[in-house]
């Protein structure tokens, strides 16, 4: 496999779709990852200083301040780490010539209907965490820089803070839970996100080496936006009940708890969710080769990990 001429900047390392990323980049050359104590992604200047230190060729961007229902309430942190961080990474870019992929959000859509999102839906976030990642993108867009952007949803993985992590630990725990079974969208691995990355990322270099052209004039053709989330649909309560029927098989001595659905209105939280997260992920395969696997699929694969974790 080459080694990329020139490092990769990587942030948010210590997330879910950071701490997956990691190992794919390294494999593919010099890989930067400063931690959220060595870099400050609220400090612009601090920022700037790493990125003119670091050089990059790339800068690869998964840290986002993600706590929904507290954004509604911390609005500047939140358009500090999710507008200003991904803009100013994006200026810096441009000036020497590196391109950004950056992760994004199903939130910037209102979440109404029933159509799976294209990505040039019209945009109309509920809340400020969705405002916030929009104007990220916006902020990313007009930097000029080279850049590609991957919207997504309800990631998850076998490590970290996550939505099956959690429920599964409280279905050990509690007799019953509910779960919300009016929200649709596609349950997301970290590290399928983590794939298409570093996909996009050796397919863009092989593109330039065999043209003879620079990355920017290689990534051009194909920046912009793209929906990314594992295919196929279900709900809260659809996931966990796939996630909970794979922990009974592989533990059928243990009792899980009883799983009830409820609607949004039984479960209200300071942040309106969307109802609607289905995204239409067409654009990724026709432009970028890249196929993401069903969330079944995928939810299977973590569980294995999952498991295998727990009995060791």
């Amino acid at each position: 496999m080459p080694t990329i001429d020139g490092p990769i900047l990587l942030t948010g390392v210590s997330g879910q779709v950071g701490g997956e990323l990691l190992p794919l980049l390294t494999a593919l050359g010099e890989v930067v990852a400063p931690t959220r104590e060595e870099l400050d992604l609220c400090d612009t200047s601090a920022i700037r200083d790493v990125v003119r230190r670091v050089k990059p060729r790339w800068i690869v961007n998964p840290a986002a301040y993600t706590a929904v229902d507290k954004a509604e309430s911390d609005v500047k942190t939140a358009f500090a780490i999710n507008r200003d961080a991904p803009g100013v990474l994006g200026e810096e870019a441009a000036r020497i010539g590196a391109s950004v992929l950056h992760f994004s959000t199903d939130y910037v859509f209102a979440g109404d209907g029933t159509r799976p999102w294209c990505e040039d839906d019209p945009t109309q976030p509920l809340g400020v965490y969705g405002a916030s990642k929009l104007a990220g993108e916006q902020a990313l867009a007009s930097s000029g820089a080279a850049h590609l952007i991957f919207r997504t949803s309800w990631v998850y993985g076998a490590r970290g803070k996550n939505f099956l992590l959690t429920i599964l630990k409280f279905a050990r725990e509690r007799e019953e839970l509910k779960i919300v079974a009016d929200q649709h969208g596609a349950p997301t691995w970290s590290r399928d996100l983590a794939r298409l990355a570093a996909h996009t990322i050796l397919h863009s270099e092989e593109d330039a080496a065999a043209k003879g052209i620079t990355l920017t004039e290689a990534v051009q053709p194909i920046a912009g936006i793209y929906h990314a989330c594992n295919a196929g649909f279900t709900t809260w309560f659809g996931f966990a009940s796939e996630f909970e029927r794979l922990a009974q098989v592989a533990e059928p001595e243990q009792t899980f708890a009883k799983l009830t659905p409820i609607s949004s209105s039984e479960y209200p939280t300071p942040a309106k969710r969307p109802e609607n997260s289905r995204m239409n992920c067409e654009k990724l395969t026709r432009m970028l080769s890249f196929e993401m696997p069903t969330w079944e699929h995928s939810t299977a694969q973590v569980m294995t990990e999952v498991l295998a974790a727990k009995s060791h």
